[in-house]
């Protein structure tokens, strides 16, 4: 592997550069990008309204996505809503001759899917403009060449066609950030770094100084030198800049055949990953889709090229010698969601982990470092088994006093969410540590919740320190000793005065089962606090943050209440219940829990993703359908072209008997014999 990266040649980008083409200003007024799609060209001025919170699903659809080549160029922005309409269609921007795109605050938000910005390269963009950037995403632009900015000066400039000197895109860059946008993408980046071109600086750190339980997990794992012999170091702050090793890496069928193009390209078809062992591919995110997917998609060849995915990955993995968690035998479903299986399988409190996903901070759960990377990044990862950041900022959650029974951790989630701190972009970056009695008393599953969602704050990673409840977890979920649990997690606390950039203070006890009302996982509301009752047409119990163990134990309790007053799923309304793993499925059996859904009218689904990513049932068909749904994120299109709540699995199963948005509100044991 060694000798062919080394035979590479690489080079550093000239010192100035011009940029020659339009400028697309992505607005909220869908006439004004309609217009530039016909040739116009704007003039800059501040008073018109960008279009904000552009999620990378708007960007490459989950359809979109069914493509990992070039073919991608052809989709860029077919998924953004301006005021209720898609201005934008197939081939517009790489015919329009567009080399920058401009936008307002929280750039590339949602998925870590790197199609996207690839996507824009392919269609011509080299620069994106905006307020500010998502972390992964703008990562992502950088790993593949695309350049980023938030200095809109940089507009009369490329309109002039100026040379701009390299230096305003690396300004306040860390070291190694820097050079990769010299180098123009990671993997060249890579090479120089093998080949000794380029220096990584160390922590220059006092030893003594306290970290965050985050912070300490990091200086374990940072890498000395590429041979990873020396590694770790006393201490680590905000700003260090430089490279961890991982001790999991994992990806999807979303992500892995790029990637396998991306390696087989750049190291060669016969090369082998580093230590193959701790890689772990998964088929869980398309298993569903024949079931969803519209003859129109079809006839467009989707299917074929979703097929293709999971071709390519399987392929792939056995090539390679990699553990591929694929379809079930002789049914329809997958044997689990990545998150719920490298949580409740493989990872280890203190650890580093990765994955081609944003919301693989749900293993933070249990004390890892845990966070999302772009496509480059898991094939970088795959040659020197490390991946760069630049150490966060922290800041502290800390959910005091003792949580009502009906609420739970989405709850304190959509609370979070809602918090002007964190709508206003604020988290963007940071790693998000909870804390404080309410969190204390959270089973494990539930604090994945917590961690999961880190992505929609937008945080670089969410985390928990590993205590008691880590430890009674890790005896009974994977049968260590208590002493040998114990001796993983000593030392994984945040010391006395460790720095947190802000901390978020809130009363545990004063929670109620809230709710994200349609299209943004911020639009936080109490239930009993929404202006009018909100009738439902689909209830899905599932996904990551919706299809754990607990998640299911929930779903029981709300339905044996409901089997227990005589109800079952209200007229009108198809609801949906998918287990996360087929240990959880196990579970569910031997509980009994199973009968009792079925029973009730719920259309059991086998473990997987789907209604998540517009990819399984339990999507809506129609602009005016409105679902209640226990998934993590609710941006436009998300889930179909529909009304998309979210709430905890009590909200979504209650709201499923009273055919309209209600809270759980009935918690003493159910009927004898129910």
């Amino acid at each position: 592997m060694l000798d062919r990266l080394l035979s590479r040649q690489v080079s550093k980008r000239p010192d100035t550069v011009r940029l020659e083409g339009r400028i697309l200003f992505l607005t909220e007024d869908p006439e004004l990008i309609r217009r530039q799609l016909a040739g116009e060209d704007l003039e800059w001025d501040p008073s018109i309204a960008l279009r904000d919170d552009i999620s990378t699903d708007e960007i490459t659809p989950a359809w979109v996505c069914y493509y990992y080549d070039e073919k991608l160029g052809q989709y860029p922005y077919v998924g953004l809503r301006c005021n209720g309409e898609f201005p934008i269609g197939k081939g517009e921007i790489a015919n329009g001759g567009f080399i920058a795109a401009v936008s307002g605050k929280r750039r590339g938000k949602g998925s870590s899917r790197e199609a996207s910005p690839y996507a824009e390269r392919a269609a011509g963009i080299r620069i994106v403009i905006a307020e500010n950037i998502e972390r992964i995403y703008r990562e992502n632009c950088e790993n593949l060449g695309v350049l980023t900015t938030t200095d809109f000066s940089v507009i009369d400039r490329i309109r002039r066609g100026e040379e701009m000197p390299l230096s305003m895109f690396t300004d306040g860059a860390g070291h190694i950030q820097r050079d990769i946008i010299e180098y123009g993408g990671l993997l060249d980046y890579a090479v120089a770094r093998l080949k000794g071109l380029v220096t990584v600086p160390q922590p220059v750190t006092p030893d003594d100084r306290p970290m965050t339980v985050a912070e300490k997990i990091l200086a374990r794992h940072w890498v000395e030198d590429l041979s990873q012999e020396r590694l770790g170091v006393p201490a680590v702050k905000p700003g260090d800049a430089g490279f961890v090793r991982t001790d999991i890496r994992f990806s999807h069928e979303y992500v892995t055949p790029m990637a396998s193009t991306f390696w087989d390209e750049f190291a060669g078809e016969e090369a082998g990953l580093n230590d193959p062992g701790s890689i772990y591919f998964f088929r869980d995110h398309l298993a569903f889709l024949d079931q969803v997917i519209t003859e129109e998609r079809k006839a467009q060849g989707l299917l074929d090229a979703a097929h293709a995915l999971h071709d390519r990955q399987k392929e792939f993995a056995a090539r390679k010698g990699i553990r591929l968690h694929g379809e079930l035998d002789g049914r329809v479903g997958s044997e689990a969601i990545c998150h719920v299986k490298v949580l409740g399988s493989y990872a280890l409190p203190g650890q580093v982990v990765v994955g081609s996903d944003s919301h693989t901070p749900h293993s933070g759960a249990i004390g890892c470092v845990a966070f999302g990377v772009g496509t480059t990044a898991v094939v970088n990862s795959w040659a020197t088994r490390d991946v760069r950041l630049q150490v966060p900022r922290s800041v502290k959650i800390e959910i005091t006093g003792r949580i009502p029974d009906n609420v739970t951790a989405k709850d304190m989630m959509i609370e979070i969410l809602a918090h002007p701190y964190v709508r206003g972009g604020d988290a963007i970056g940071k790693i998000i540590e909870y804390a404080g009695e309410a969190v204390e008393a959270l089973s494990i599953d539930e604090r994945a919740t917590l961690t999961n969602m880190a992505a929609e704050v937008g945080g670089f990673t969410g985390i928990v320190a590993p205590d008691a409840v880590t430890v009674d977890w890790l005896v009974a979920g994977r049968g260590m000793t208590r002493q040998a649990a114990e001796k993983l997690i000593d030392g994984l606390e945040s010391d006395d005065g460790a720095e947190y950039e802000w901390t978020m203070t809130i009363d545990g006890s004063a929670l109620r089962p809230m709710v994200a009302t349609p299209g943004d996982p911020g639009n936080g509301v109490a239930i009993d606090a929404l202006p009018e009752p909100v009738p439902v047409d689909i209830v899905y119990a599932g996904s990551c943050t919706g299809g754990k163990g607990d998640d299911i134990r929930m779903a029981a309790e709300v339905v044996r209440s409901a089997l227990g007053r005589g109800e079952r799923v209200a007229e009108g309304v198809t609801a949906y219940l998918q287990y996360g793993s087929v240990e959880v499925e196990t579970m569910a059996h031997a509980e009994g829990f199973h009968e009792l859904f079925v029973r009730a009218g719920l259309r059991v689904l086998a473990p997987g993703c789907g209604a998540c990513i517009n990819a399984g049932p339990g999507v809506s068909t129609t602009p005016d359908q409105v679902t209640v749904s226990s998934i993590n994120r609710n941006f436009p299109g998300r889930s179909g072209p529909g009304k998309v709540y979210l709430a905890s699995p009590y909200t979504v199963l209650a709201s499923a008997f009273a055919g309209r948005i209600v809270p759980f509100e009935q918690t003493e044991p159910a009927a004898a014999g129910i």
